[in-house]
């Protein structure tokens, strides 16, 4: 099939070029429209206690939650400013001016009396508290788009702090911070190129293919949200990976194209359609299986039931098929089309047409061959040991602190904890069927935990209590009494348990419950595609068990830096003293399909080397150990390549303000120099040595099967096999 498309480009380049750029620019004018059909909530699990008392609590009493409190001051801070009636009057004219349609309630500090908390104890502060209109978090974001800007005071300091303060910082923090990283990334990406191909031309192939990638993923992503909810935070990873993949492909592509070209004579008029085909067959045939198995990775982000989750798997699986389908398509016509001419503009440092260094990557290989169980014991003990913090890891949810302190709601939040005393956790209990007699001992069983309970309202035999304790409602410790809590029953009716921190359980507790299922999923897709691909049973299993240490080594790093504080000077944020629970996840997702990418590309290498030197008089562990390190010859200097280009995308979204951006781009980095350095050129040839030719080992029905119908890499056209791999 890949063969065959090949030839077609070769023979029809420029159609199959101006049918390519009608579809872009047909993307990109339907995909422009792509940010006002998309989501800002999708961060709950539907089926959680907390999302059904919340819709419980909503249905009988309308929305009794504090969403967003409003906190005024005089200018100068001075004491005793909440009594000038003019303070009063100015927050007076703010709260008749908020619609009555995107509240449910609104409770001001004159409204109850000073022992209700909502003044200061100098009476420089008050609060307005205020409960949103709607029925699911993106209508409550919606509303409070409304009313923010109304809620500043004439003459007054308005600092508004709550839950929608901060996912509406979060959402325009992190819609800044997509932007600077790809200010920053592109022209970075771009001279690098210039410096990794020697050519501008060459050079710009891979930002085409990512600018491509990017315009088509976000048409895709409006098609489907015309049918299903999705997170505006899909644009981030279709950005992350559109643009980094985009680049993997265009470079293994190109190289593979230059590499063949090289090898036609000069006067030959049809090279460029030789070389096409070639390269079509061999490196297309890497990227086709690269990007399945990057989306098998993404597509199993939607087996979790939270729309956030959910929405990155859309928005990677998309951004992964256009860039895979832009590199088998409009690159090789581009590449057809110019030819020779790919390498023009050449840079002084690449005068020469050979590309090599030296065979100093297949020296390696065979150096780690020589020694390979005392290289895979000390490289895979130093990775355990970089991944240790994980096993202390503590994970929590969204606050105001992963916000930078400059943020405003991040800042509203820290008045609220200075002027009302210390930061307090509530957690909304609802009562049904419950006598009053049997509310009243439920409630003193809760005090007992610790917890402050105070009744907020009563009807139709439905009782809502608030238990409100000390300390922020993510840390370990609110989750623990949240856990308690949940452990009390009542003598009658039934109760249910809501509040932010019982969501911050719900959602760690929904991430654990799916995550085998996901587990599942990328592991059988993984060895069937590979096996699709190899031939073996043995490789895919190794892959997997090379990608989870490198994963799990970068899962120590984030733990150590992000939960537990050490570099946040460094890197210029606050540690939380947690992990943000969908971190891991997304992090699992995109670099388990990242580091199958590499995989892909070097077994192929491999894969060809060894059907080449068959019948070479060989012994299958000659012949194993030539293999190894050809593939690792021809592939170390490309994958080093492609993950420094690809290291700078996500490498960008480490300079991010947001927390869990920053982590995610720092994890990420680190998974991938890791898996680009040490797993390929220490553990992959340690472990193929071991195992000789066991590598290529399928039993028999499975042999007999993928030799009649195998997707194999057609390498016909090389020069016959020799002892020692030629340089890049």
């Amino acid at each position: 099939m890949i063969d065959r498309w090949g030839g077609f480009v070769g023979r029809r380049a420029l159609a199959v070029l101006l049918a390519g750029l009608a579809v872009v620019l047909a993307s990109g004018a339907f995909g422009a429209s792509v940010f006002d059909h998309l989501s800002q909530g999708g961060f709950d699990d539907p089926d959680s206690e907390s999302a059904v008392e919340l819709d419980r609590e909503r249905e009988v009493f309308g929305n009794q939650t504090v969403d967003v409190v409003a906190v005024y001051s005089a200018p100068d801070g001075a004491a005793g400013a909440v009594d000038d009636p003019a303070f009063e009057d100015a927050v007076r004219d703010v709260v008749a001016g908020i619609p009555g349609d995107a509240v449910s309630q609104v409770t001001a500090f004159y409204d109850l009396p000073p022992e209700a908390g909502l003044v200061s104890a100098d009476g420089s502060h008050a609060q307005v508290l205020i409960s949103l209109a709607g029925d699911s978090q993106d209508e409550y974001l919606e509303r409070y788009e409304e009313i923010r800007d109304g809620l500043v005071a004439d003459g007054l300091t308005t600092d508004v702090a709550g839950a929608y303060a901060v996912y509406t910082d979060v959402n325009e923090t992190t819609s800044e911070d997509l932007e600077r990283a790809e200010l920053i990334s592109l022209p970075v990406v771009i001279l690098l190129a210039l410096v990794i191909f020697g050519s501008a031309v060459a050079a710009l192939m891979p930002a085409m293919v990512g600018v491509i990638a990017l315009l088509g993923a976000l048409a895709v992503i409006r098609v489907i949200s015309s049918f299903t909810e999705v997170s505006v935070f899909a644009v981030n990873v279709i950005s992350l990976l559109g643009i980094g993949l985009a680049i993997d492909y265009a470079l293994f592509v190109v190289s593979r194209f230059r590499e063949e070209l090289a090898g036609l004579p000069l006067d030959d008029p049809d090279a460029s359609r030789t070389a096409i085909a070639r390269t079509m067959s061999t490196a297309g045939r890497t990227v086709l299986f690269s990007g399945l198995t990057v989306a098998a990775a993404m597509s199993s982000l939607m087996i979790f039931p939270q729309g956030f989750l959910r929405s990155m798997g859309f928005g990677g699986v998309a951004a992964v098929l256009v860039a895979m389908v832009a590199s088998l398509t409009i690159l090789p016509a581009v590449l057809r089309l110019l030819g020779r001419r790919v390498d023009a503009g050449r840079m002084p440092w690449r005068r020469s047409a050979a590309e090599s260094d030296g065979g100093r990557w297949a020296a390696l290989a065979r150096g780690v061959m020589r020694r390979p169980v005392a290289v895979l014991v000390v490289t895979i003990a130093a990775l355990m040991v970089i991944a240790s913090p994980f096993l202390g890891a503590r994970f929590g949810s969204v606050d105001y602190r992963v916000l930078p302190e400059e943020a405003a709601s991040h800042q509203a939040a820290l008045v609220l904890n200075e002027e009302f005393g210390p930061e307090t956790s509530q957690a909304s209990l609802l009562l049904d069927g419950t006598t009053a007699g049997d509310v009243t001992a439920y409630s003193e069983r809760v005090a007992a935990l610790g917890a402050t309970v105070a009744p907020v309202v009563e009807r139709d035999g439905v009782t809502l209590l608030r238990a409100t304790w000390e300390g922020n409602s993510q840390t370990e410790a609110s989750q623990d009494l949240l856990r308690d809590i949940r452990a009390v029953e009542p003598a009658s009716g039934e109760v249910l348990v809501g509040g932010m921190t019982a969501e911050t359980v719900d959602l760690v507790a929904s991430i654990a419950d799916h995550l085998p299922w996901m587990a599942l999923i990328v592991v059988v897709v993984m060895v069937v595609l590979l096996f699709w691909a190899f031939g073996s049973v043995t490789l895919p299993v190794k892959a997997i068990v090379m990608n989870m240490i490198s994963i799990s080594a970068s899962f120590g790093v984030v733990t150590w830096i992000f939960s537990d504080g050490n570099a946040s000077d460094l890197l210029g944020f606050s540690p939380q003293g947690y992990l943000d629970a969908t971190n891991p996840i997304l992090m699992l997702a995109i670099l388990f399909g990242l580091s199958m990418d590499y995989e892909v590309f070097l077994l192929s290498r491999v894969r060809e080397q060894w059907d080449r030197s068959a019948g070479s008089g060989l012994s299958p562990s000659e012949r194993n150990d030539l293999a190894v390190a050809t593939g690792v010859q021809k592939t170390g200097r490309i994958i080093t390549s492609a993950a420094l280009l690809l290291g700078v995308v996500i490498g960008a979204f480490g300079t991010s303000g947001i927390i869990f951006m920053k982590m995610l781009g720092i994890g990420m980095l680190v998974a991938l120099l890791i898996d680009a350095t040490v797993v390929r050129a220490l553990l992959v040839p340690a472990t193929m040595k071991l195992l000789g030719g066991w590598n290529w080992y399928a039993p028999g029905p499975l042999r007999r099967w993928w030799e009649g119908h195998g997707f194999r890499e057609e390498g016909a056209h090389e020069t016959a096999p020799a002892r020692e791999p030629a340089g890049v």
